[in-house]
């Protein structure tokens, strides 16, 4: 069966998740994160796709960045997976494969949810009960976006922008965002999106995105396939 095209709509964020094959382990020394960063760095500006927030867990990886070309997320995805494999297989003399098929992706809702998935994101070894505090993980965006550290790899959108025009200010009020867990539906939400292809946002934006690629941006109720819009 052939591959259904990616969705990719330039300017709009999506969210990634790349998964080690089987979950296995795909990170295993620090050089391997600073390897996979530097590499994600390079290809994101190759083809212009900004990254607002990433975690790299040991057997996966969660972007949420912005195309600003046409198939930019693929053309990156697929760079800097192959670059990445040759390292891995020559560091630790192995063969074969590393990912587990292609990367799944989802569209976000920039107003009303784009914030909820750097929470998301950045709360993942949170979740995972690996830490307490985002801030303990050395491997994610968290450091750059709610503590000021310094970053060539993040960009930020000007939805995390818009939070204040002073930057202590705004890092104090990202970091109040993480005083709570997300709910389990947005959590639910967001699995299901990115597992599925879909889209996180409200029922207008999954209108508009069904009504520009025919695709349905929704589960699918048992016995009734999506016939697209008219």
């Amino acid at each position: 069966m052939p591959r259904k095209p990616r969705i990719c709509p330039i300017g709009l964020p999506q969210h990634i998740i790349q998964r080690g094959n089987n979950r296995q382990v795909c990170f295993t020394s620090k050089q391997d994160f600073i390897a996979y960063s530097g590499w994600l760095k390079d290809y994101s500006q190759k083809f212009e796709v900004e990254i607002h927030a990433w975690v790299f867990m040991t057997n996966h990886v969660h972007l949420l960045c912005t195309p600003y070309r046409t198939d930019a997320i693929s053309q990156m995805m697929q760079s800097l997976g192959r670059q990445y494999v040759r390292y891995f297989n020559f560091t630790y003399k192995r063969s074969g494969t590393l990912w587990e098929g292609r990367f799944k992706s989802c569209l976000v809702q920039t107003e009303e949810y784009l914030l909820q998935l750097y929470r998301y994101i950045e709360l993942n070894p949170v979740r995972a009960n690996m830490v307490s505090d985002p801030a303990e993980y050395e491997w994610s965006s968290y450091q750059i976006n709610a503590l000021g550290k310094v970053s060539k790899l993040c960009t930020p959108h000007h939805i995390y922008l818009s939070i204040h025009q002073e930057t202590q200010a705004r890092q104090a009020s990202y970091r109040a965002l993480f005083k709570y867990h997300l709910d389990a539906e947005i959590i639910e939400d967001i699995r299901q999106a990115t597992n599925k292809g879909m889209a996180v946002g409200n029922d207008i934006f999954k209108d508009e995105i069904e009504k520009l690629t025919g695709k349905s941006m929704r589960p699918l109720k048992m016995g009734r396939p999506y016939k697209g819009k008219k």
